[in-house]
């Protein structure tokens, strides 16, 4: 957190990371949304941590940080549309509630605020927190929306029920 105020980032744990902290299972792999620049934000994390590299994809705006313990991605906060004909988004920039907007699931798009004057607060617009207690798969917009931006969820809706033994919700699966 002190980086966050140094620097003037405000940065948030989200996703997959998020749910599993939340469901008591463990994960190396941690992403953080940057409202601004996620790779400017990762050298200062790289360097804070001493690790020994950035890893920068400047096609997709984001950079990884690995360390003995952690593989740690950086993405600055963004909108994502697509057009029918492509599968690839047009991305702008964005909020965090545009970035929690465009993820897959309600469980995945839980953030955790790592600001010094609110460390530790948990963002849920969409109750992901209910959706976990009630082990339920569960787009964050209508499932034709974000199916349709990324067909690809479909399945990714089937590997997360079976892996985490949740059900899919009833218009979610439809």
């Amino acid at each position: 957190s002190s980086l966050t105020e140094k620097h003037g980032f405000k940065a948030f744990l989200i996703g997959g990371y998020v749910r599993d902290l939340l469901l008591n299972r463990t994960s190396k792999d941690i992403d953080i949304v940057v409202e601004g620049s996620g790779i400017a934000f990762a050298e200062k994390v790289s360097k804070a941590l001493k690790a020994s590299e950035v890893k920068v994809f400047k096609n997709f705006g984001t950079a990884m940080v690995k360390t003995s313990k952690w593989e740690i991605e950086f993405v600055g906060a963004r909108k994502e549309s697509y057009s029918r004909n492509s599968r690839k988004p047009i991305v702008e920039d964005g909020t965090l509630q545009d970035d929690q907007k465009r993820r897959d699931f309600t469980i995945n798009a839980l953030s955790i605020d790592l600001s010094k004057s609110n460390f530790g607060e948990i963002h849920d617009p969409f109750n992901g927190i209910e959706d976990l207690k009630n082990q339920l798969i569960k787009t964050p917009l209508e499932p034709q929306i974000t199916y349709s931006d990324d067909p690809l969820r479909m399945l990714r809706a089937i590997r997360f029920a079976s892996q985490l033994n949740f059900k899919i919700e009833k218009e979610s699966f439809e």
